[in-house]
């Protein structure tokens, strides 16, 4: 407990109140249920990127064209959300941006054309950016209260949220409810919870002695490998995220009953990884539970492409979500304890280049596919797991 209360004195600044009238696990709770929001707003639009795709006739070019939106509304805040969780805290980013977020998932289900879904996207991830950096910098200082790793369960809670969005989606397709009225559901769903849950944040702010800090300032270049590694990461995850509904249908060709079925069993082994992964990493170590994350994602992903039968394919589409559970969390954590960057500052850096990937992966499916097919574009994310394996090799932050 004093270690506890040690670490809530170095993070007082003006909120005290807040958090003399939190305890570290309700405080730990709300980053948990912030964490959950975003991730099932997120897996709202994955779980009905085939009806929308559908809805609008694109094709697999066409839509990989309208999704690269989202990357440049990332790359339209990469150089300010840093500098913003820094200066105001990311209690207050992230109280702001999530009701935000979440409103601009509502304005997807409102595209009628193309174009209409390219600047929604956009929207979406502008304001995406903001809340990712605000609530991984939530988490970093939260696990500072505890004084042990619990970064991996946070994001434990996003993909339990994301698991939740997958079925939430099928029920509504089941129901034939239009995705506008889906995603507005969970908006509504999502106010509450910011509504109940924002004063308990931590406030997150940056270090104050640290004049005018520089975003992409690079400490021996150690965050920009721990971006690399985790944009190949996330990669992957957006390529599972946007596209295996795509992939079950048109090239596994499931029944329609079992279209999410791949999404599904993807989500469901990366939230079981990454309630587990904090004792593998004690077990193992960072680098190695690292190295064999990255051989199980491209185990998987070949599986999925060279066997591309329902059982099968389930079968790759687990193995990568174990491959991918405990990546992230970690590269993250690392990066929030690197000393010589504001832990804001630091995990604007890391984050920025790792969900780049995220949104990157999707587009980089659509092109490849266009050119030859779907199912050898997942060979190529495959690959990426690989890379994820040398390069962590290499890398002397993560032990």
């Amino acid at each position: 407990m004093e270690e506890i209360k040690a670490s809530q004195e170095n993070i007082q600044t003006d909120d005290q109140p807040v958090l003399a009238k939190s305890s570290p696990n309700r405080i730990r709770l709300a980053v948990s249920l912030f964490y959950f929001g975003q991730g099932i707003a997120f897996a709202s639009w994955a779980s009905r990127i085939p009806d929308i795709k559908h809805s609008l006739n694109l094709s697999d070019g066409q839509l990989g064209s309208i999704l690269l939106a989202l990357p440049l509304g990332q790359l339209v805040t990469m150089p300010i959300s840093g500098r913003l969780v820094t200066r105001y805290g990311s209690k207050k980013i992230l109280t702001i941006t999530a009701p935000l977020y979440v409103l601009a998932l509502g304005n997807l289900g409102l595209a009628t054309a193309p174009w209409h879904l390219a600047v929604f996207l956009f929207m979406f991830g502008v304001v995406g950016n903001m809340c990712n950096i605000a609530v991984n910098t939530q988490g970093s200082e939260a696990e500072k209260l505890f004084g042990r790793p619990i970064m991996t369960s946070f994001h434990g809670a996003w993909s339990i949220a994301g698991f939740t969005g997958a079925l939430v989606g099928l029920l509504m397709v089941n129901l034939h409810l239009i995705p506008y009225y889906h995603f507005w559901i969970i908006t509504f769903l999502i106010w509450i919870n910011v509504f109940l849950n924002h004063k308990h944040l931590v406030p997150g702010k940056g270090a104050q002695t640290e004049r005018k800090p520089k975003l992409f300032t690079m400490p021996e270049g150690s965050l920009l490998q721990l971006g690399i590694i985790g944009f190949c990461s996330m990669a992957t995850e957006g390529a599972m995220f946007d596209w295996s509904g795509v992939y079950f249908k048109e090239i596994v060709k499931a029944p329609t009953s079992l279209v999410i079925l791949g999404y599904a069993s993807f989500m469901i082994m990366m939230a079981t990884g990454r309630f587990i992964g904090d004792r593998i990493i004690a077990k193992l170590g960072r680098k190695k539970t690292i190295q064999i994350s990255g051989l199980i994602i491209s185990t998987g992903m070949f599986i999925s492409v060279f066997l591309p039968y329902v059982v099968t394919a389930t079968i790759g589409f687990m193995l990568v979500g174990i491959g991918v559970s405990s990546i992230v969390p970690t590269v993250y954590s690392v990066a929030g304890k690197n000393g010589k960057v504001a832990p804001g500052i630091a995990i604007a850096m890391v984050s920025s280049v790792s969900y780049f990937g995220f949104l990157m992966g999707p587009p980089l499916i659509g092109y490849i596919s266009a050119l030859s097919s779907l199912q050898y574009s997942y060979a190529v994310i495959g690959i990426f797991g690989l890379l994820v394996s040398f390069l962590v090799t290499k890398m002397k932050a993560i032990e």
